[in-house]
């Protein structure tokens, strides 16, 4: 059983508790992107089993009719197996799933080749594949130049992961420069498609100005747990997405976040403590 302050931030160990939570958040206005736990798999038989389920949840969603999507990890579904496994269980999901497909962006090794999947899955889905970038990774500016004229959507993180100096930008200020560039690119280059992955008030508000700008549509998306009360505020003018996670790999998520970087712990125990 999840104890109570991780179950905050994860919607229990199944995907029926999971879709449960996304409903409670559509009554409030507010849109599901749904994460199965699981990561870095070496072994192909928990890398299938795992799709499997994705291509579970997505029947699951269409048959609820919930507001939801659902979020994969490329080192979930194989891809510390090899591409092929990688590759081969994300088309299964796409093609099994009704709803959007988002695709996590984990540590600079796999941007490659997860951009290259999604690239080709966007095109043939008509835009119905998204894909997480980090603004912290110095490449960021020319992949969203690639991705621009794409159909899909491009959710733009700050980033988790403690990457290299010569690749990324490891100084808070210049993260938050290097945010505020790629989202002003994003809103004045992209017709659609800008999803602003994002807790800060200060990148929330730019985001709101460019859109008066530019005009260009776009989404907030924030965590489970955190500042839910200002999600559901800015659920009145745009719409907003939860990313919920769930599956009984709940310690390990905690766990890995908590390592990768101090922040990332002294961000949860924040949020904890705010309520």
């Amino acid at each position: 059983m999840i104890p109570p302050i991780a179950s905050d931030f994860v919607a229990g160990e199944t995907p029926e508790t999971a879709l449960a939570h996304a409903e409670d958040l559509n009554e409030e206005g507010v849109a599901a992107i749904v994460n199965l736990l699981g990561e870095h798999y070496e072994e192909r038989a928990p890398a299938d089993a795992d799709a499997d389920e994705y291509v579970e949840l997505a029947a699951l969603i269409a048959e609820r009719g919930a507001d939801a999507c659902i979020s994969v990890k490329p080192s979930q579904i194989g891809l510390e197996v090899g591409a092929t496994a990688f590759e081969e269980n994300l088309a299964r999901i796409v093609d099994a799933a009704d709803c959007f497909v988002w695709v996590d962006m984990e540590d600079h090794e796999t941007t490659d080749v997860t951009l290259d999947a999604v690239e080709r899955h966007a095109v043939e889905t008509g835009g119905r594949v998204g894909v997480c970038m980090q603004a912290n990774l110095k490449r960021t500016p020319d992949d969203l130049e690639r991705f621009a004229d794409l159909p899909g959507k491009v959710r733009l993180v700050k980033g988790a992961y403690d990457e290299p100096a010569e690749i990324a930008h490891r100084q808070k200020a210049r993260v938050d420069e290097a945010y505020r560039e790629c989202l002003r690119y994003m809103f004045r280059e992209f017709d659609d498609g800008v999803a602003v992955g994002s807790h800060d008030p200060a990148m929330i508000d730019l985001a709101r100005d460019l859109h008066e700008e530019f005009g260009t549509p776009y989404e907030v998306q924030m965590l489970m747990g955190v500042r839910e009360a200002e999600q559901f505020a800015l659920a009145d003018e745009v719409d907003v997405y939860q990313y919920i996670p769930y599956g009984s790999k709940w310690f390990s998520y905690f766990y890995r976040r908590i390592r990768e970087r101090k922040s990332n712990a002294l961000f949860a125990l924040r949020a904890v403590v705010s309520g």
